[in-house]
């Protein structure tokens, strides 16, 4: 057991006491360079209800600061229906109109959620996708386990469901691309980490692999085909991938490095992984085998890749930093890596939003973690899930 604790503190996947010090209950925006590069918009709704959830999503966008006048924007939402809201965006206090449009949803808040995705889309200037709309699978621990749960980006009621009731700890929930499954590693069964598949349909379980030793980290490609994974049946801890079914199980490294957290590429043709130890880097090799190449990040610690689908060129990884972990961008096209995040505590496990600008990632302290959307460019952080208790390991699917 010594050896999959070990194993699985490598790769992110339990948590370790911080380095650093930093209460993260009921924090503030974090910025580190923001009025320079936001719009300042007024946003407004005629139910207290939306009105709030209104302020919360555009106060967690980077790209905007809430003001009350000498606005750029005002952004007025209104209940059109029992789950429509109409969004009427103008420019300027004169004012000059700019769109009027009504949005359909399954409950008023998600109405609420895209209408501001659209109004963010009019007015961002950037070309940047809307990203409220997003859904997040994450580790929570409100019945003193970890277990799985999903919920809308800002926790909504009726939104946040228990998926998991193992009674044990649950470890890297991941998404399907369609958004009707969950892959994740739990101890439940065997006491030792095996890979399971929820059906978020039925609620179904089924064990998806389930060798002897390690199994864990698995991530479906991007068009849900294949699914990549680490496993340590034949002794050392290896990146292998397998079919959707979880069979077809091919090895694709051979070396006695540990190895963590594949992650595909956009188009499915690379995987990118942790390897080393004590202090890993990022390495990337054709999804089909070969010889992998280390990416220069510039830090003596990266792990927790994930790759933005909105920009091959960006790849958000942990890094070790001044004595924390903080959340970096690797940028391919400039081949060097850059902390992004300024937290006074450490930031891990990232999962980037639609608009590969925005990502989710864990705050961590040393009694606590918490779940914050970080906006890359100005290094803006927002707590979501305030009052749900311990929150972790976010991984982000969007409709």
């Amino acid at each position: 057991m010594h050896q999959f604790l070990r194993l699985l503190a490598f790769a992110g996947l339990l948590t370790a006491s911080a380095l650093g010090q930093g209460e993260i209950r009921n924090v503030g925006p974090i910025v580190l360079d923001y009025n320079s590069k936001s719009i300042a918009v007024r946003v407004s709704a005629n139910v207290p209800e939306l009105n709030t959830l209104a302020l919360v999503a555009f106060g967690a966008h980077g790209r905007y600061r809430l003001v009350a006048s000498d606005y750029a924007y005002d952004i007025r939402f209104s209940q059109a229906g029992p789950t429509q809201v109409r969004v009427d965006i103008s420019r300027g206090k004169t004012p000059a109109p700019v769109s009027s449009d009504t949005v359909s949803g399954t409950t008023l808040r998600h109405a609420l959620l895209k209408a501001a995705d659209l109004a963010v889309e009019k007015t961002n200037g950037l070309g940047l996708k809307g990203l409220f709309t997003a859904r997040i699978a994450f580790i929570g621990e409100r019945t003193g386990k970890k277990e799985v749960y999903t919920s809308d980006l800002f926790f909504s009621p009726g939104q946040v469901k228990q998926v998991t009731r193992d009674n044990a700890s649950a470890l890297a929930p991941r998404w399907s691309p369609d958004g009707s499954k969950l892959l994740y590693t739990s101890f439940f069964k065997s006491g030792f980490p095996d890979i399971f598949q929820i059906d978020l349909a039925t609620n179904n379980r089924t064990t998806f692999v389930s060798f002897r030793g390690l199994n864990t980290g698995a991530r479906f490609s991007p068009n849900g085909q294949q699914v990549a994974m680490v496993l340590s049946g034949e002794g050392s801890q290896e990146i292998y991938v397998s079919n959707a079914q979880g069979r077809a199980v091919s090895r694709k490294t051979r070396s006695s490095a540990v190895k963590a957290s594949p992650c595909w590429s956009p188009d499915g043709g690379r995987l990118v992984f942790a390897m080393g130890e004590p202090s890993p880097q990022l390495y990337v090799m054709a999804a089909g085998g070969g010889t992998p190449t280390r990416l220069v990040t510039g830090f003596t610690y990266a792990a927790e890749p994930d790759w933005s689908r909105a920009n091959p060129n960006k790849l958000a990884c942990t890094v070790l930093s001044e004595r924390r972990y903080q959340i970096a961008v690797y940028d391919f096209a400039e081949g060097k890596g850059k902390v992004v995040s300024g937290a006074p505590f450490d930031a891990a496990m990232p999962s980037w939003l639609a608009d590969g600008r925005h990502l989710v990632f864990t705050a961590r302290s040393r009694n606590t973690s918490a779940l914050f959307i970080l906006d890359t460019e100005t290094g803006k952080s927002t707590q979501i899930g305030n009052g749900f208790g311990l929150t972790m390991e976010a991984n982000v699917w969007t409709p």
